[in-house]
């Protein structure tokens, strides 16, 4: 058995361009489903908003996300979720972090630390708090 755990994303609004700086963040492609491609739209101003979408690369990296829309209840909260990226080599890890950093607050530094190889925390210009590591050997 296997099993894969992917993160999704509640947002509103900002789902496609989430996604998009994912993307660009990590590789890989990029698929979105808009209400109104779905035939559900609810109200007008939102039929672009995303339904659904993700980001999934070759390396392994994979993200949902969609805009909730106004009818529903919706807050980003305070940290109530973090998203784990943990890598095997430091160079590629290091990519992905200056990728994501853009528009970012860096909460704690991508280096060496105790248990890791790197490791470095920064929540995103979306609000997601993203933490990257490679393991120590």
């Amino acid at each position: 058995m296997s099993v894969t755990v992917v993160p999704h994303l509640n947002l509103r609004g900002q789902a496609r361009a989430a996604l998009e700086h994912y993307r660009v963040a990590f590789g890989g492609d990029l698929a979105v489903t808009t209400y109104s491609d779905a035939g559900a739209v609810e109200d007008p101003a939102e039929a672009d908003h995303v339904m659904w979408g993700q980001v999934v690369a070759p390396n392994g990296f994979t993200v949902m996300a969609f805009d909730v829309p106004a009818s529903r209840p919706w807050s980003p909260g305070q940290d109530p979720f973090f998203v784990s990226v943990r890598g095997t080599d430091v160079a590629e890890l290091t990519a992905c972090w200056e990728r994501l950093a853009e528009g970012a607050t860096v909460r704690q530094p991508l280096g060496p630390a105790p248990w890791a190889a790197a490791y470095g925390m920064l929540t995103d210009r979306f609000g997601v708090t993203w933490v990257l590591d490679v393991l120590a050997a």
